[in-house]
């Protein structure tokens, strides 16, 4: 349900910073990208939606096989008002209420041990490193406990998959065997995001969709959203949140805006720059922060970029204000995250430059 290939995200980003000098196409991105879907160029997208300074130049949207956390809905004819999967979006946009909630003295420090958190599992008190894990090795995915997500998400030995099979997902995350020192080694992990949120919902005395509308969604105008919940009856952290397009891309405006939009602060500036420090490194120019990936672009500028299972994407270049977010129906196929980096570098940025030259 969740995105577990990260390395496989790097790329160069170089025409980014093209925005202001590409030359103008004829055609609009929507007449390219439905040539090139015509043309089996472009396989499984479902919506792309380009904003530049805080406006909308573009959009296109296309009927596809889609999925709703994981059980097939059928061919949906695609549009503005449609809900779709954000799968693994959903942890950067946890890490955005994490950083509310924090700002509002609603949840613990990021150097607070996590079991001192959750009383309730003494027994993990074991005198291993387990005892130092604290809540910033969560948001870095750098807790130091097995887990593997490489597995197929329909395998119920995917980690993610048995955390949801789990009576209690909180002591299924908790109680991973130690592989490493907390804070050492990036290891895509699901779970701790789901600690994370029931450390917000602890915090805040609501569930994680209830703040998110109260905090985030309200004041973004998001009204059409659903925050799909697992066995268990909680809202997963992980990968469970639907939204438009439009939306999703309201939301990488907001980030782009250093946590402003329509004049008001929503999430903190300094959280923000927080969040897109690189604190674990994945491969040469591609590193992580806080439930963010952040991608090393010409000149140094960072490059923001909150990736799903089945080629879900949000791309923020925030010193061009150049917003992307993108939707397709590749779930669980190898290299999913190719078309939407396709769509961002040969449809989108050219479409950025020719906005620019109008």
């Amino acid at each position: 349900m969740s995105e577990a290939r990260p390395s496989l995200f790097a790329a160069t980003f170089s025409l980014l910073m093209c925005l202001y000098g590409s030359s103008v196409w004829g055609q609009s991105m929507e007449e390219k990208l439905s040539a090139a879907i015509h043309a089996n160029e472009i396989a499984g997208l479902h919506a792309t939606v380009v904003m530049l300074d805080g406006g909308r130049i573009s959009e296109a949207y296309f009927a596809g096989e889609d999925e709703r956390w994981g059980m097939p809905i059928g061919i949906v004819d695609h549009g503005p008002e449609t809900l779709h999967d954000v799968r693994s979006v959903t942890k950067s946009v946890v890490g955005l209420l994490y950083g509310i909630a924090l700002a509002d003295g609603l949840v613990p420090p990021l150097d607070t041990p996590l079991l001192d958190l959750f009383p309730e599992y003494s027994d993990l008190r074991d005198g291993t490193a387990r005892e130092a894990i604290t809540v910033q090795d969560a948001l870095t995915m750098q807790m130091g406990t097995q887990w593997d997500e490489s597995l197929p998400y329909s395998n119920p030995r995917n980690s993610e998959i048995a955390m949801e099979m789990a009576s209690d997902r909180y002591r299924f995350v908790l109680d991973r065997p130690m592989v490493s020192e907390p804070g050492k080694i990036w290891t895509y992990n699901g779970g701790a995001v789901a600690l994370i949120g029931k450390l917000i919902a602890d915090g805040t005395k609501m569930e994680i969709d209830q703040f998110a509308e109260a905090r985030l969604f309200h004041t973004l105008g998001i009204t059409n959203y659903e925050w799909v919940r697992g066995g268990d009856g909680v809202p997963s952290a992980a990968s469970g949140l639907r939204l438009t397009a439009r939306d999703l891309a309201a939301i990488g405006v907001m980030v782009s805006q250093d946590g402003k939009y329509d004049g008001r602060q929503i999430v903190p500036a300094a959280w923000l720059e927080a969040s897109f420090r690189p604190e674990a490194n994945i491969i040469d120019g591609f590193n992580y922060g806080l439930l963010w990936y952040v991608a090393s672009g010409p000149s140094g500028d960072p490059i923001l970029i909150a990736q799903g299972n089945g080629g879900q994407r949000l791309t923020i270049q925030p010193k061009a204000r150049f917003v992307v977010a993108t939707f397709a129906g590749n779930y669980n196929q190898p290299g999913a995250w190719e078309m939407p980096l396709q769509v961002l570098l040969d449809y989108a940025v050219p479409e950025a430059g020719r906005h620019q030259s109008e």
